[in-house]
């Protein structure tokens, strides 16, 4: 039997930055917001409202990249999918729109404290004196409250804003009816049993920031790098795309046939996809702390109190478990007479599996498949010469670098 995430002694070092949302949560207070967010994930308006946001987006997306082509410029890929998921996070689950592929490419301050808190969360995992450090305001410690000061004032604006909004509502005798996610959250007045307090409201902030922006930008770059290393796989794409919608000659009306149900019928995009996710898995490794004595179904025998770990980013290269071709990106192992054949989550461990499964799994691929279907359909990709690929660890995979690519017209 297993508790979510690694116990208490992580849960306080994870704590000061993802305070007790989502990622951290255990017993009755993550049934709590499980409650509120699984309701919510389900409904037809939040899908039909991300749709709408995630096809806005990606249309900023493709016009940035154009201005690059037509100026001769390579682009920082994993900077805009950062800026891109950065604003459609906040547009869907906070009702803000941030800007941030505006065509000036305007600094958004607060993603620098967000990155820096979330890049020093690993050494505080196995830094003996972090409490010490923290204690003196020394060293990383500091660098890492001053960053969590500049998270925590973000998400004080976002919630004091909708508070406002909801005020001036009431105060004309409306109802006040956001469909942002954060509005749900704040819809209970105060002694009701699904009430949130201010810094309730503040850890789902950082938590629908830290799953909505960073794995699917994480994603999206590591995409990119790989259909520029197998651009067959980017013409398969293409080429599914114009059987299913169309051949377009301008965003709007490609974007108006990302519907539902037409990306329902991309089974090869889907299967590059997840063939993506599982190489790249943007969470690369996690753990349980185990809640009572048990045995595992290998007949490992684990003690109340013991850490079980497990890596998406190395089980995704074991031949027992994917075939002597594990390391291979072969998005037709998904695929089972041109229909994607899905496995067990247990396998697959990207979103998780059984309780915990990722509630957003739905709407990351929704937004995946949005932008590379109409960038795919409009661009080739190549990657500028010279370049470092590799990664760096933080609460997610980012590449270390980015990704440096130059586009030219799909012909």
């Amino acid at each position: 039997m297993l508790v979510n995430r690694q116990g208490k002694a992580v849960q306080i070092r994870l704590g000061d930055f993802l305070g007790t949302g989502f990622f951290t949560a255990d017993g009755n207070v993550w049934r709590r917001h499980r409650k509120i967010a699984s309701t919510e994930f389900s409904t037809r308006k939040l899908r039909e409202h991300s749709n709408t946001v995630f096809r806005e987006d990606a249309i900023r997306l493709a016009n940035a990249l154009n201005r690059a082509m037509v100026a001769d410029k390579p682009v920082e890929f994993q900077n805009l999918a950062m800026r891109m998921t950065l604003d459609s996070i906040c547009k869907v689950a906070f009702g803000v729109d941030l800007g941030g592929l505006s065509p000036s490419l305007p600094d958004v301050p607060f993603t620098t404290a967000f990155d820096t808190a979330q890049g020093l969360l690993p050494q505080r995992l196995v830094n003996p004196v972090y409490r010490i450090q923290r204690a003196l305001n020394i060293g990383v410690e500091r660098i890492f409250r001053n960053a969590v000061r500049e998270v925590n004032l973000f998400a004080k604006d976002v919630i004091n804003k909708r508070r406002l909004e909801i005020a001036a509502a009431h105060n004309v005798g409306k109802e006040f009816k956001g469909e942002d996610l954060l509005s749900k959250f704040m819809a209970n007045k105060e002694g009701a049993e699904d009430h949130y307090n201010d810094v309730e409201l503040r850890d789902v902030v950082v938590d629908f920031l830290v799953a909505g922006r960073d794995t699917t930008g994480v994603t999206l770059a590591w995409f990119m790098y790989e259909i520029c290393c197998h651009p067959e796989i980017a013409d398969k794409v293409y080429q599914e795309g114009v059987e299913v919608l169309g051949k377009h000659t301008d965003y709007e009306s490609m974007a108006e046939k990302l519907t539902h149900d037409n990306l329902g019928r991309m089974q090869y995009l889907h299967a590059a996809l997840s063939e993506c996710l599982r190489l790249h898995p943007p969470v690369p490794r996690d753990g349980k702390t185990v809640l009572a004595d048990d045995v595992l179904p290998d007949g490992t025998v684990v003690k109340k109190g013991n850490i079980v770990q497990y890596v998406p980013y190395s089980m995704a290269r074991m031949p027992f478990l994917w075939g002597s071709d594990a390391q291979e990106l072969k998005p037709e192992r998904w695929l089972k007479d041109g229909v994607f054949q899905s496995v067990s989550p247990f396998k697959f461990t990207t979103f998780q599996a059984g309780p915990r499964i990722c509630l957003g799994r739905d709407s990351a691929y929704l937004q995946l498949k949005v932008t590379l279907a109409l960038i795919i359909h409009f661009f080739t990709f190549q990657l500028v010469p010279g370049q470092e690929i590799t990664y760096t660890s933080s609460l997610v995979m980012p590449m270390k670098n980015g990704v440096k690519v130059t586009m030219s017209p799909r012909q």
